[in-house]
């Protein structure tokens, strides 16, 4: 006799395994379900396609006095002449590539680790779950213990290698204080909008989890660490707003890179504040 639990004929595994639940509808949800991991999908690639572009454009990436934040620090031989900028000869002249290849590698492994990031593209690219409630289509789930995704554990070391990138491009700012004869006490529109993507920056870095973590994760007594206490508890809040953190450092980031891209094309001149 037919109850209506019968289940899908589906290979064995996943959601549909003789030891889950049988019921034969994909998900039960009747929301439009499906819109947050296509946003997210269609943001993530966009940007992909954008920052891929221009890391190895090699082009338009210093308008004196901003320098592009996907090519800061510049680390080879064939970096534009930034007069107190950040470009230091560290690889030579062997390097043809882009220089923004040797250093996008840190930000790009701290956001492709990062937590929030994980679960947006194994939502979005992987369907690893599509949404809440929504059953995935794979048979099998191994987690994050095997190559590659046993690489997410490295989040950390690319937070410590985040911190100093991100202390640069505060270097960065300051310089954009400067005029495009180099001399100090000036401010354009690109500083306000270098200011607020090195605040975004700064905020998105030390939202991260294992920055919490450190402040005070491993601690058994938080009265007995009250400045460690303290710090945690204002990363826990600057942490609970780590996906708002997460897109909107990234949106401003490219932001950044697309401004000086039009002042060093020649599409417009940098408007002075004073």
């Amino acid at each position: 006799m037919a109850t209506g639990t019968e289940r899908p004929q589906q290979r064995p595994g996943g959601v549909h395994d003789a030891s889950r639940a049988a019921i034969a509808a994909r998900h039960l949800r009747t929301d439009r379900w499906w819109l947050a991991p296509a946003g997210t999908a269609a943001g993530l690639l966009a940007f992909i396609v954008y920052s891929t572009w221009r890391a190895f454009a090699n082009a338009d990436y210093y308008a004196a006095p901003y320098v592009s934040p996907f090519y800061s620090p510049c680390l080879a031989e064939n970096c534009e002449e930034m007069r107190g900028g950040p470009n230091w000869d560290l690889f030579g002249s062997w390097w043809g590539l882009s220089p923004a290849l040797l250093i996008l590698v840190f930000p790009l492994g701290f956001r492709l680790t990062c937590y929030y990031y994980r679960k947006a593209y194994y939502r979005g690219f992987w369907a690893s779950p599509p949404a809440c409630a929504v059953a995935e289509p794979h048979t099998r789930y191994t987690g994050e213990t095997r190559f590659p995704l046993i690489l997410q554990n490295a989040h950390r070391y690319f937070f410590y290698a985040a911190v100093p990138v991100a202390g640069i491009l505060t270097y960065d700012t300051v310089l954009t204080f400067r005029d495009e004869h180099y001399a100090w006490g000036h401010m354009g529109l690109g500083t306000l909008l270098f200011l607020v993507n090195i605040a975004l920056i700064w905020a998105y870095t030390l939202s991260c989890h294992s920055c919490r973590h450190i402040m005070g994760g491993r601690l058994k007594h938080f009265s007995r660490h009250p400045v460690r206490y303290r710090l945690w508890g204002w990363i826990s809040r600057l942490n609970s707003r780590h996906m708002q953190l997460a897109w909107a450092s990234l949106i401003s980031v490219a932001l950044c890179d697309f401004y000086v891209y039009l002042l060093a094309s020649g599409a417009f001149t940098d408007p002075r504040i004073f």
